[in-house]
């Protein structure tokens, strides 16, 4: 399924500083503009650290920064022209994936760099008709996961143990509901955390779910969520901070309606709808600001454990959309109303975030 549109950003702040309580304390993050070298739509964005930063999309696109978003070089991965990339993996300045879809079932691809963008390999070539590959995640730089759409009741996911070669693991995924499927959300329909913890956000059917492993893939459960769900509607973008802390968003693009997040403390098996973003559309892209946490090798800034920052764009007008941010996992917004258009958001650390979207547009976000 082609998705797009609104774009969300959730980043969550420390309950310890009391922020909910006095609201006049809060500074706005720092919006800095950038420039990419493209006006094509950029849908995907991975920092590896507060330098290197690596962002996809339109035109079988790719831009890479190692000085921090000060330059940018763009460049068309070859024989991707007619391509878009939906995410993006960077793992250093020469090593990153890119995950394509196109009009053919055999435009689903992976792609992988080392050494820096000069050459790419085809990794995965999808073969299964009505397969729709959304997202992939990563655990480390050689093992990661990449989730499809059902098809005939299964999920047709794949994984790769050795950053070289995708595996089918549809044997171990939950029984897909009728229609069950995900949104490409600019490559956050899953997420990894530590070595082998992966949750997946889906709709499409009767309930908006979360399919979960412990074990890097080899065993799932499947967790209702309390956000809407149709064919056009569900669990749209998650992440989680900890093994037990996470936050998902939803809504529905069709009608640009119910922009709903929802917390969870034990895991993903039971959610609770966070207070109503203040953004039109659905949630559609989220990001915790601490991001990798280990890219810098800086203190851990533990007043931006729990961090949100939200931009919306809503369908059919994707040069529009309204955002916002929370500093305490949705318990209190913020807007940030000098951000729109942009698809996706992702942080190193709290110093260091970027939006990208449409025309080409980079914006570097500092808390």
């Amino acid at each position: 399924m082609l998705k797009r549109a609104l774009v969300v950003f959730l980043i969550a702040a420390s309950a310890t500083i009391g922020f909910a309580q006095e609201p006049w304390k809060i500074h706005q993050p720092k919006l800095t503009p950038q420039k990419s070298g493209t006006t094509q739509l950029l849908i995907a964005v991975s920092p590896v650290n507060s330098r290197v930063v690596w962002a996809a999309g339109t035109g079988g696109t790719y831009v890479v920064t190692t000085d921090g978003g000060e330059t940018w070089k763009a460049g068309v991965v070859p024989g991707a022209k007619t391509l878009q990339f939906r995410d993006v993996h960077g793992v250093s300045d020469k090593v990153a994936y890119l995950m394509s879809i196109g009009n053919n079932t055999t435009d689903f691809r992976i792609y992988k760099t080392v050494d820096g963008g000069a050459t790419w390999t085809i990794q995965f070539k999808n073969e299964t008709v009505n397969a729709f590959y959304d997202c992939f995640a990563f655990w480390t730089p050689k093992r990661g996961i990449t989730h499809s759409d059902s098809v005939n009741g299964v999920f047709p996911d794949i994984r790769t143990t050795d950053g070289m070669t995708w595996h089918s693991i549809a044997a171990n995924m939950p029984p897909a509901l009728p229609g069950e499927a995900s949104f490409a959300a600019s490559g956050t329909c899953i997420t990894t955390q530590g070595e082998r913890n992966a949750w997946i956000a889906t709709g499409g059917s009767t309930t908006a779910r979360i399919l979960a492993t412990r074990d890097g893939g080899d065993t799932w459960n499947a967790y209702d969520t309390p956000l809407v769900s149709s064919a056009s509607a569900g669990a749209i973008s998650v992440a989680f901070r900890d093994p037990w802390n996470g936050i998902v968003g939803g809504g529905d693009l069709s009608t640009n309606s119910s922009a709903d997040a929802a917390r969870s403390n034990d895991g993903g098996q039971t959610w609770t709808l966070t207070n109503k973003p203040p953004v039109a559309g659905a949630i559609f892209c989220l990001a915790y600001v601490r991001g990798d946490r280990h890219g810098d090798g800086e203190e851990a800034d533990h007043q931006h454990d729990q961090t949100v920052v939200v931009t919306a764009e809503t369908e059919p007008n994707f040069d529009t959309g309204s955002a916002a941010w929370t500093p305490d996992e949705g318990h209190t917004w913020f807007k940030l109303p000098d951000v729109s258009g942009y698809w996706a958001v992702a942080f190193a650390n709290p110093k260091a975030g970027w939006f990208v979207g449409n025309g080409g547009q980079i914006l570097k976000i500092s808390f």
